[in-house]
């Protein structure tokens, strides 16, 4: 049975969204006013690492006040859980009592009926703390213990290995030895984190507004510490103003907002994160380092890898994501799209003084690719073969696919060499490698080029996601596609939007399924108690898993539509088709009943209902797609140097990938430009950085520097398609931008200036003393 409609999929049609959110009309958390609401302020920690000796509250007599030692908070902590042999369990408390391991841990909470009064409470707190040795390098000795359980603070080890290394090494006719560091940065989300929550002590209900990325999860957590049956807890996500993956963690301050709501039933209570907070105590990332040993053949193929990885996972393994994210996921994929039979490869995420490290746009992969690219630039100058030859020649293609990478992932995509080939001829390569050599004879700002490809694993099953170990397998969604009596369609599904444009989305998908028009499709996401289950956004899976099981909802109730109609009009059902919310004979060229008809009977006039029908039109379906879907993707950019300033200019820039089949092409573009921007700001400018006593010297957007549109370039996004095996043949498109700009500039300022760039950011003062260096060593 055929849609038999050309459909909204592939096209890009007025958002959903719009509406409300260019008129001002948004419905985010910090907007919500709820009667008797009061609102809280966290006392933060000042040291890195201390022993807590005393806490006194009696100064701030005038407000409620919560702390750790209670035994409310005391009782309670987040515990990250994973099966892997060397995982070390740790807990985080929701406000710290003993210890602080952190500067910007929550100590204590004021409620007050403003934020200002809140704010002035906490003055009234006094706490003694006695100093500790502080951690924050995860590559130096330690000086002292963060967690007794982990005493040499490795949280997480795990080998990858496969083939033989040392054989590999020994045949090598170039082995290229290198040290990589990756900076450190924060998730900056135009929305810092927001909740409100409320209980109702008389039916035993938690209400608990988040702007979060998981609200499934957040429940599933909050009712299990708080000791409440699921269905007493509802968590709702309105509107949220970015996440990037910050906001798929549950933290200790969501917790405390819960566990004060029950001390004062009947009382909203609610926190708004502001800028200085979120630079402290939101999650971090990406701060690694890289131990590599790559050898090649003469003919510069990859023939054996020897990594050494070491990840700052910050003071506490997050819940539930646990400190394996960056590890697992560096070691995992570090290989990215090029063929390897020789790899071994030992991570460990270490415990530091610094905030937990947690999921962030990307994970761990903008820095592997930077790796694995610097890795191949280096071999690519030794061996004096040109730097897009030698990627070509270790590139899985479509017929190596399906391809088990080193790490026994398996790479179904193939279509690297097709997305290098459309970069190069939409940048011009040629024109700008004349235009390097014409810089060189006359002396002008020298140039560069850098490239990066990789591979972007979306859509993550049951089976691509069990690397971690978690008691969870994050591989299915539901969707309940439910057709009206007057013919409408509601979409309830359990994707979380954090400006992705997914109520558009998903009802062009359930549109299409269904075979009515996209106006006449309305979803429902972000409400536990509305849509039956999902994970959230994280991994680039809803367009994939959370479209998939739209997809085939919409199936379902069309089919039941059908099959109504068919027995209505005594006709036979393979006879009928759907299509913009008619149902017609194939060939004749007059309907033969409306949607809108048949759904009346299905609601309201069962009595004309067949034997055999049930009243109603609903279908809900699960879609899991058990492994995954890689997305192939290459970046291109020609950089100018100001070697007297260090100063960067990106003079071009171009991005392919392979999203398989575009939904909705302005919203891919969009997700493409805005991760690339992210990836760019982030390669050039963010770094939080820690003193050795634990002081975050970059906490405020005065000195942690993000980008603006004057460092973001005109970015030309080209696509292939190739769609997978999956119900809507889509690739997720959410991550893949942020992982190529790392590798891009870096291999760029290195082309343009003749030398290896080996740490990040690649800000005007490290340019600069490159350069210097550089003209030293010619002099």
């Amino acid at each position: 049975m055929s849609v038999g409609s050309a459909g909204s999929v592939g096209k890009s049609v007025r958002r959903k969204e719009d509406g409300r959110l260019i008129t001002g009309h948004g419905r985010f958390v910090s907007d919500l006013q709820l009667p008797r609401m009061q609102h809280v302020a966290f006392l933060r920690s000042p040291m890195g690492h201390a022993q807590i000796t005393g806490i006194d509250t009696s100064r701030a007599d005038g407000y409620r006040v919560f702390t750790g030692a209670q035994d409310t908070f005391k009782n309670v902590v987040l515990r990250a859980q994973s099966a892997l042999p060397s995982y070390v369990e740790t807990e985080q408390p929701i406000l710290a009592w003993d210890k602080v391991r952190f500067a910007g841990e929550a100590i204590a909470a004021v409620v007050a009926s403003n934020r200002y009064r809140a704010e002035d409470g906490l003055e009234m707190i006094d706490v003694e703390f006695e100093p500790l040795e502080a951690n924050v390098c995860a590559w130096r000795e330690p000086t002292s213990v963060i967690h007794n359980d982990a005493p040499d603070n490795v949280l997480l080890h795990r080998r990858f290995e496969a083939g033989d290394v040392e054989e590999a090494m020994g045949g090598a006719a170039v082995v290229v030895d290198r040290e990589l560091t990756t900076n450190r940065h924060a998730g900056n989300p135009m929305e810092c984190r927001a909740g409100v929550a409320l209980w109702d002590a008389a039916d035993r209900t938690l209400t608990f507004w988040s702007g979060t990325q998981v609200p499934f999860l957040v429940r599933n957590i909050i009712a299990e510490l708080l000791g409440l049956s699921e269905g007493n807890v509802r968590v709702i996500a309105p509107d949220v103003g970015g996440g990037f993956g910050t906001k798929s963690v549950i933290y200790p301050e969501d917790v405390a907002l819960c566990l004060i709501a029950q001390q004062m039933p009947g009382v909203p209570v609610k926190w708004l994160e502001d800028r200085i907070e979120h630079l402290a105590s939101a999650t971090h990332a990406r701060e690694h380092r890289y131990l590599l040993k790559a050898g090649f053949a003469a003919d510069g193929v990859l023939i054996g890898l020897d990594a050494d990885i070491t990840c700052n996972v910050g003071a506490y393994s997050v819940y539930p994501w646990t400190a394996g994210i960056e590890p697992l996921m560096a070691g995992g994929l570090l290989t990215g799209p090029y063929k390897l039979a020789n790899y071994r490869c030992e991570v460990r995420g270490v415990t530091t003084n610094t905030s937990p490290s947690g999921p962030y746009r990307g994970v761990a992969r903008p820095a592997s690719v930077f790796a694995m690219e610097s890795i191949m630039d280096d071999a690519a100058r030794r061996l004096g073969i040109d730097p897009i030859e030698i990627r070509r020649r270790n590139l899985i293609g479509p017929g190596d696919v399906p391809y088990k990478m080193p790490s026994r992932l398996v790479d179904e995509s193939g279509h690297y060499n097709e997305c290098m080939d459309k970069a190069l001829t939409l940048i011009d390569y040629p024109k700008w490698r004349a235009e390097q050599e014409h810089r060189r004879t006359t002396g002008d700002a020298p140039i560069g080029i850098g490239v990066a490809c990789y591979n972007e694993l979306t859509g993550l099953g049951r089976a691509a996601s069990a690397g971690p170990r978690m008691p969870f397998r994050t591989g299915h969604d539901a969707c309940t596609v439910r057709i009206n009596p007057d013919g409408r369609v509601t979409v309830f599904s359990g994707v979380s939007s954090q400006g992705q444009a997914l109520e558009t989305t998903m009802a062009q998908v359930v549109a299409d399924a269904v075979g009515v028009s996209y106006d006449d499709v309305d979803v429902r996401i972000g409400d536990t108690n509305e849509s039956l289950w999902g994970f959230g956004a994280f991994s680039s899976r809803q367009a994939v898993i959370g479209g998939g099981a739209a997809h085939l909802a919409g199936e379902a109730v069309r089919d039941r539509a059908l099959k109504l109609a068919a027995a209505l009009k005594e006709i036979d059902v393979a006879d009928l088709i759907l299509r913009d919310g008619v149902i017609e004979v194939k060939g004749e060229p007059q309907p033969l009943i409306s949607l809108a008809e048949v759904a009346r009977v299905a609601y309201l006039e069962s009595n004309r209902l067949p034997d055999g029908f049930e009243p109603g039109l609903e279908a809900m379906k699960f879609y899991d797609p058990i492994r995954g879907a890689f997305a192939a993707g290459v970046q291109v950019g020609v950089v100018e140097v100001d070697t007297r300033t260090g100063a960067l200019r990106i003079l071009d820039y171009v991005c392919v990938e392979d999203a398989g089949k575009v939904v909705h092409p302005q919203v891919v573009d969009g997700q493409i430009a805005g991760a690339i921007a992210q990836g760019l700001g982030g390669a050039m400018l963010e770094h939080l950085v820690y003193d050795d006593a634990g002081n975050l010297t970059t906490g405020t957007l005065m000195d942690y520097l993000m980008p603006t549109t004057a460092d973001i370039p005109d970015i030309t996004i080209g696509h292939i398609s190739r769609p997978p095996d999956n119900p809507t043949g889509v690739r997720g498109v959410g991550e893949g931008g942020t992982l190529g700009p790392n590798a891009v500039l870096a291999g760029a300022v290195g082309d343009a200036l003749g030398i290896l760039v080996e740490d990040l950011p690649v800000d005007p003062a490290r340019v600069r003393e490159m350069a210097r260096r550089r003209t030293e060593v010619a002099s």
